[in-house]
């Protein structure tokens, strides 16, 4: 097949040529992502029920929700909360399910159940997860001084959005902080009173005045029109000309009983950037868009912004590409450190400039090349695919090496041009084609674990086998090609002579062979103790996600855990932000419910997220010791949560369960267990490490008790009580003013007293037109409840989450606790996820080894030579354990693929070690001069000179392009850095595995053949 092709440069040459014009062609139409999108398999169902208490919301709305969603296909499980006001229920499914079906199905439910829900209540928001859900940027609206808000408001949502949704890749804008325009109407009570009117009077004189005929038409002889009433309201002024009738039969104008004028609806949340109000608008990318165009656009856009509107500030904050533009930096950097490096080493062993030359047109031509296979596979070019393919550039050099040193053997060996062509590739072919496959036999199956990390490892799994397969195509096609046309018109033969550098490692090598020949016994066991010491030194390291990266930004979560309104909880913010005093380059904060339509989290008045960014690590870490001492002292029934802000990383890997969670319900009651018989029966609780889960959180309230026997009495109807209650202290709209769309409330504004004070002013008629104070018939007590009511599929729960080390050693003393208390115990958490997916992950990695095993059998057709390659690899794990903890490295992310870069090579050398040994054997084997063991030793040594050079080389140029990145700094080099220590320790000690261990443990293992002597 090789010479067939050589035979045939010109055509091969523009096959190539062709293959890297159309991959050009395919990279310009790829999606440029953060990551890939993936559905996460989880559907937020969020309710909106004004002036309820959590047991309503879960008796009436979550309830009938979760008995509805239980038949979903792929539903693996359900959590519902209810906390007052608002209610959401989580739904996390399989993740082989179509979320879009899901999706469609969860919605059809919710429809079917809409008749059962309380009149007053809108329809549950149901929000899909998805990984292009997280905002690329956000930009902050701001008005100058002395701008009205409500025109901003009404500028982002009508304006600015529109505009920003138009810019091409842009999926979704989402806003926060806006501001509604309401008319109130103020009843003056004194008046009223004096003219024996009351309030129901003024709405019933609203609400008249602002109906409408809705489908009702004349006829005028052959035509038809349609009917409106004139006496629609459209302005505060309209309101107040409406008549209102007195008993005494006195028609007197509304502006003369009440005042009449427009305000802002009470805000239930904020948004602050620095110290003012204002807007966030949040801009979401689609799956298919460039991030890298979608930026400058909208850069562009908001400098047009400034000119077009500049009553208004912006600022562009969070950008999330920095990211992305990190990992590309580090992959070109990765390719021109290599290429350079390539480069220096390869002149430094071979002395001749067209050598590295080959390698300098093969190293981006399989790369380019590789984006054909992204095409193809409908991916992204994103942060996962992209460290997929820094993870085969590495390979894809030592196959180059490879290739070039065993032809320029061949050529010294005497063959003509061609012939080394032929014969350098077919040697090395059968060898290369088992370490890619070894290397993807390790990698691959890691797609098959579940969840998110599965998912992810698929855009990887396809950036690695693209670019190691095109390697080879290269390296046994266009390498020996490239070296024909370079060297077949030469006519001056390559020296042979080694140049000084390799004869000064070939010197050192040879010194070290000799000792260990002479003590194979000792040099063994020392390998053999070096494998146990150096995984053991795993446990010494930390394990965590990803690395930790230098973040100049924090974020600040506080929930108050008291009943104040949005307004107090903004002055604290405030409050918080001014303690600072400026030490800091932004700041924005989002303060009590949320308006995004995204937003899958609990949304409380009583809670604030604040973003903070600062010029320095220094500065940083005082200012959040600042506001941590800050909190302690002035709210410590607070409680908050301080640290690096998320990047889009975390936002993806962060779970919402809790570590350790202890569960239990009353199978009996079915109710949450009540606070006073609660309380003792936790401080019996078998340990005090924990702290109390959601459903047993309390809150303080005011609750209301109708006197019944009163009401009867005077013949007060309940439903009176209820409304007079609802217009005092609820947001009673007496109707809406409807207009292009606008839809202006018209409410009756509640007064500011305390309700005591309302209770005892306020009148309510009885049926002899009597009145009376409305506190004559309502009792009132302030009480503690709990603050959530928590569900999952087997109903109302409450729970406790537990701290420290090995939570397990305590079931049996916890199920033995409820078993007193007649409970039902079950555990939860992130704890039970991660034993799942550590037992999953090394039982593909089992697999993976085993392939591995096959794979080399079959390429060695042998059982014993394939445990050669195996025992390095703990080895080369060891060493990159070791310069881990070295410079206080972890096991992460990174790391972890790092140590499949480093392998992967040590692997390479190792199948090819071997394989050039089993070459130099079987052709002594035929010397009837020499001896099996001499025929061997010969054997081990010549493959060891021969093999020393590509070994060299590719280790050498790995660790040289690799060393930059460790004196770098910045987010690229940080997330960066573990993976190239993994690599280096790991290279360092498998470039002395493959020179030494590998022949020793040949030496060991491999049976001695016996010679057949001739008749």
């Amino acid at each position: 097949m090789v010479r067939f092709l050589l035979a045939r440069p010109i055509a091969v040459f523009m096959t190539f040529m062709a293959l890297i014009v159309f991959s050009i062609i395919a990279l310009r139409l790829l999606p440029i992502s953060l990551l890939p999108p993936i559905d996460v398999p989880q559907i937020v169902v969020k309710v909106n029920y004004p002036n309820a208490s959590p047991e309503a919301i879960e008796q009436n709305v979550l309830r009938p929700i979760r008995e509805g969603m239980v038949t979903l296909n792929g539903l693996e499980d359900m959590d519902s909360k209810a906390g007052s006001e608002v209610g959401t229920i989580r739904l996390t499914f399989d993740y082989s399910t179509r979320m879009e079906l899901a999706y469609i199905d969860v919605n059809e439910k919710i429809d079917r159940l809409t008749n059962s829900f309380p009149q007053d209540l809108g329809r549950p928001e149901v929000i899909r997860i998805n990984t292009s859900d997280i905002p690329v940027a956000r930009v902050q609206v701001i008005p100058k001084e002395g701008i009205d808000e409500v025109e901003v408001s009404l500028l982002s949502e009508n304006v600015l959005k529109k505009r920003i949704e138009q810019l091409p890749g842009v999926s979704l804008v989402d806003i926060n902080g806006k501001k509604e325009r309401i008319i109130t109407v103020s009843p003056n009570a004194d008046v009223l009173n004096s003219l024996g009117l009351t309030q129901e009077n003024l709405t019933q004189a609203i609400s008249s005045g602002n109906s409408d005929l809705s489908g009702i038409s004349v006829k005028d002889g052959q035509f038809r029109y349609y009917l409106r009433l004139a006496t629609r309201v459209n302005s505060p002024s309209d309101i107040e000309q409406l008549p209102v009738r007195a008993p005494s039969g006195a028609i007197i104008p509304l502006g003369k009983l009440a005042e009449v004028k427009y305000e802002t609806k009470e805000m239930l949340g904020y948004h602050l950037y620095g110290e003012q109000e204002g807007l966030v608008i949040t801009v979401h990318k689609q799956a298919s868009a460039k991030m890298n165009e979608l930026m400058p656009e909208l850069k562009a856009a908001l400098e047009l912004f400034g000119t077009d509107y500049p009553q208004v500030n912006f600022e562009l904050t969070q950008d999330q590409s920095n990211l992305l533009n990190a990992a590309i930096s580090n992959l070109e950097t990765s390719l021109l450190f290599g290429g350079i490096f390539a480069f220096a080493v390869l002149f430094l062993f071979m002395k001749d400039y067209r050598l590295p030359l080959i390698i300098g047109v093969s190293l981006p031509s399989s790369l380019v090349i590789s984006f054909l296979v992204f095409y193809f596979f409908d991916l992204s070019i994103n942060i996962i695919s992209l460290s997929g393919l820094a993870l085969g550039i590495g390979m894809l050099i030592d196959n180059a090496i490879i290739v070039l040193d065993n032809i320029t053997r061949k050529r010294d060996a005497g063959l003509s041009i061609f012939e080394a062509c032929v014969e350098g590739v077919n040697e090395v072919m059968g060898a290369l084609i088992s370490s890619v496959m070894t290397t993807l036999a390790v990698f691959v199956p890691l797609v098959f674990l579940s969840g998110i990390s599965g998912a992810l490892f698929f855009d990887q799994a396809v950036a690695v086998t693209a670019i190691l397969s095109v390697s080879l195509a290269v390296a046994f096609i266009l390498l020996p090609m490239l070296y024909l046309l370079l060297f077949g018109r030469s006519k001056k033969a390559m020296d042979k002579e080694e140049g000084p550098f390799f004869r000064g490692v070939l010197k050192v090598y040879e010194s070290g062979y000799r000792r260990i020949t002479k003590n194979r016994k000792l040099a063994f066991l020392f390998f053999a103790i070096l494998i146990p010491l150096g995984l053991g030194i795993s446990q010494m390291l930390e394990t965590e996600g990803l690395p930790e990266i230098e973040k100049l930004d924090a974020t600040l979560e506080v929930d108050w855990n008291e009943p104040i309104s949005a307004i107090e909880n903004r002055d604290r913010v405030l409050t918080m932000v001014k303690q600072l005093n400026g030490k800091y380059e932004q700041v924005e904060s989002d303060i009590g419910v949320r308006q995004f339509l995204l937003f899958d989290g609990e949304n409380s008045i009583q809670q604030a997220f604040l973003y903070f960014l600062f010029p320095d690590q220094e500065s940083k870490s005082n200012q959040m010791e600042s506001l941590r001492t800050f909190l302690k002292e002035n709210y410590p029934v607070a409680t908050f949560t301080l640290g690096d802000a998320p990047n889009a990383f975390d936002q993806l890997f962060n779970s919402s369960l809790p570590y350790y969670e202890v569960r239990w319900k009353d199978l009996a009651s079915k109710k949450p267990v009540e606070e006073k018989q609660m309380d003792p029966w936790l401080s019996q609780f078998p340990t005090e490490n924990w702290e109390r889960g959601p459903g047993l959180q309390k809150e303080s309230s005011v609750v209301f008790t109708l006197r019944a026997d009163k009401l009867a009495i005077y013949q007060i109807p309940v439903s009176s009580v209820q409304d007079q209650i609802s217009k005092l202290f609820g947001s009673y709209t007496i109707t809406d003013i409807k207009r292009f769309g606008e839809i202006t409330p018209i409410k009756l504004k509640e007064p500011n007293a305390r309700f005591e004070d309302l209770l005892r002013t306020t009148r309510i008629s009885a049926s002899d037109s009597a009145s009376y104070t409305l506190g004559e018939f309502i009792e009132y007590e302030y009480e503690d409840h709990y603050k959530y009511v928590t569900a999952d599929k087997g109903g109302i729960y409450q729970s406790v989450y537990l701290n420290g080390a090995n939570p397990e050693r305590l079931q049996s003393s916890i199920f033995q606790w409820g078993v007193e208390k007649n409970l039902s115990i079950e555990m939860a958490g992130q704890y039970f996820k991660d034993r799942e997916n550590l037992i999953q992950l090394i039982s593909i990695l089992m697999i993976s080894v085993l392939l591995l095993y096959f794979i080399l059998a079959a390429q060695f057709e042998s059982f014993i030579q394939p445990l050669i390659v195996v025992f390095t690899l703990p080895l080369g794990i060891g060493g990159a354990f070791f310069v881990l903890w070295v410079f206080g490295g972890s096991l992460n992310v990174m790391s972890a693929i790092g140590l499949v870069v480093m392998l992967g090579i040590m692997v390479n050398d190792a199948i090819l070690k071997i394989d050039t040994i089993n070459r130099l054997r079987a052709n002594y084997h035929a010397d009837d001069s020499l001896t099996e063991e001499e025929s061997l030793e010969k054997a081990l040594h010549e493959a060891g000179q021969i093999r020393l050079k590509p070994i060299m080389m590719t280790s050498i140029t790995t660790i040289l392009a690799l060393i930059p990145i460790v004196f770098s700094s910045g987010l690229g080099a940080d997330l960066q850095r573990p993976l190239v220590f993994a690599v280096i320790g790991g290279l360092t000690i498998g470039t002395i595995t493959a020179l030494y261990f590998v022949p020793l443990a040949y030496w060991f293992f491999v049976p001695k053949k016996k010679k057949t002597v001739n008749a």
